[in-house]
C-alpha cells in the first residue's frame, strides 16, 4: 500500500473521450495536474499567489504508465505522495477507478522552481511540504 496525502476524486466528461470511448491519453496529464493544483491548495498555497511572488512551479519531467482505460462518466481517484530528491520535487500519482479499485494510471511527474527567474535549489519545496 501506498502512503498516499492527498487524494480527489473526479468523474469523466464524454467529451475527454475518443472515438474508441476510452479518455484520450493527453487527458490524463490534466487529471493529474489538476490534482497537484488541489493539493498545493489543501496545504494553503495558491499556484497563482506563488507565480505572483515570483515563486514559478513547473513540470520538467513525466513518466506515465497506462494500466487500464477510463470511460464516460467512470468515477476515478488521483491519489499522490512526494518525494524531495535534491532540487526537484517528485509526485507519484496514481489513478483508481471507483468503486472497484481497479488501478488505471501510474505516473512519476518531476517538479522545478524557479524564484525570481533563477532556478532554485529547491528550498521552496521544504516550506510547500512542511
Amino acid at each position: 500500500m501506498q502512503d498516499y496525502i492527498f487524494e480527489i476524486e473526479l468523474k469523466v466528461r464524454d467529451y475527454e473521450c475518443d472515438i474508441q470511448g476510452v479518455v484520450n491519453n493527453a487527458i490524463y496529464q490534466s487529471y493529474l495536474e489538476h490534482a497537484r493544483h488541489e493539493y498545493l491548495i489543501s496545504r494553503g498555497f495558491s499556484f497563482a499567489e506563488l507565480t505572483q511572488q515570483g515563486i514559478l512551479l513547473m513540470v520538467s519531467r513525466i513518466e506515465i504508465d497506462f494500466k487500464r482505460s477510463l470511460t464516460s462518466r467512470d468515477v476515478f481517484a488521483v491519489r499522490l505522495r512526494t518525494e524531495r530528491q535534491g532540487v526537484k520535487l517528485i509526485f507519484y500519482q496514481d489513478i483508481y477507478r471507483v468503486p472497484d479499485n481497479a488501478l488505471c494510471l501510474k505516473a512519476k511527474v518531476e517538479a522545478i522552481a524557479k524564484i525570481n527567474d533563477k532556478l532554485s535549489r529547491g528550498e521552496i519545496f521544504d516550506t510547500l511540504l512542511a
